[in-house]
């Protein structure tokens, strides 16, 4: 697929991006997030709005403090709650006393909006969509700017510089699939991602996205005619990544789609592979394992589930 790039941006400043609107790109690089989250801050005629206050870094909260000046912060938009969207939120909302407002129900147990948000909500000038999917509580906003142009700001859900990640189980790519259809019904010029740079023309974008993963599902389905396969050795094969953190999104992408074709009754699970993969075993928990390596523990006896076709009657 053919995606944007864009250098290095300044850190810790303002970047223009469309009238009245500016982003603030975090310092939080990465294969996962590119050059960082991208904090925006749209002006109104009530003060700012935030979308996405970022990772918690207390220098990212004092950047955006400082871009805003005079201007009366009013609410912090979340598109979801995935640590590097949600995390400077509590203290920016502590610094200038701006309601949280995120998706009415939380994917994060220890965190609940101040207003919680859902389909068809309006609220200052700007139009919810829910769009489950990456995440179980991802939202995309629509907003017109201040030259006319429709935009939609579009989280995690579509981005100029990459696909998305789906990773069960709060990630859904049965969602995710009637997500992307349905933005190929509205008209919006414009999407401000939750990481890259803006992106023109969004619905080419959109329409190979869902040819990838349309295709990605024929590979798979393709791969179960010939055997049974557990999640590592197929992620593996179709990928054929080298990067461990990209292995690792590989294996919950393959995952995602062979828990939709589950769903849909076209493949069955069996029990758990005993052949251990070598991607596998980089994700075996080592013994004396400490709670907070559950990740890893999900990660490797999800990349040991096994499926193969339904068989048909």
């Amino acid at each position: 697929m053919a995606f944007l790039t864009e250098p290095e941006p300044q850190r810790g400043v303002p970047l223009p991006v469309l009238p009245g609107i500016r982003r603030i790109v975090a310092d939080n690089p990465g294969v996962m997030t590119y050059h960082g989250t991208n904090t925006y801050l749209i002006e109104g005629e009530d003060g700012l709005t935030i979308i996405d206050p970022g990772p918690p870094d207390d220098a990212h909260v004092r950047d955006i403090l400082t871009a805003a000046g005079d201007m009366k912060i009013r609410r912090l938009f979340l598109t979801h709650t995935h640590k590097d969207h949600y995390g400077a939120a509590p203290a920016l909302a502590q610094a200038t006393g701006a309601p949280i407002l995120s998706y009415k129900i939380s994917a994060r147990a220890e965190f609940s909006p101040d207003m919680g948000l859902d389909e068809g909500d309006v609220t200052g000038g700007f139009t919810v969509l829910y769009t489950p999917g990456h995440a179980s509580d991802h939202l995309c906003y629509a907003f017109q700017a201040q030259d006319g142009r429709r935009l939609l700001f579009s989280g995690d859900h579509v981005m100029s510089w990459s696909s998305s990640i789906v990773s069960p189980p709060e990630g859904d790519m049965l969602a995710y699939y009637r997500g992307l259809e349905r933005l190929l019904t509205r008209d919006e010029d414009v999407y401000l991602g939750g990481h890259g740079p803006l992106l023109e023309e969004p619905r080419k974008l959109v329409e190979t996205l869902l040819f990838h993963r349309r295709a990605r599902e024929r590979a798979i389905l393709e791969a179960l005619q010939e055997q049974e396969w557990a999640v590592a050795p197929l992620a593996a094969k179709l990928y054929q990544k080298t990067d461990p953190w990209l292995k690792a999104a590989a294996q919950r992408n393959v995952l995602a789609h062979l828990l939709k074709l589950k769903e849909e009754g076209i493949v069955v699970e069996y029990g758990p592979d005993t052949d251990l993969h070598p991607d596998t075993l980089s994700f075996a928990p080592p013994p004396g394992m400490r709670a907070e390596s559950r990740e890893r523990t999900v990660l490797y006896s999800d990349s040991l589930r096994r499926f193969g076709l339904a068989r048909r009657t």
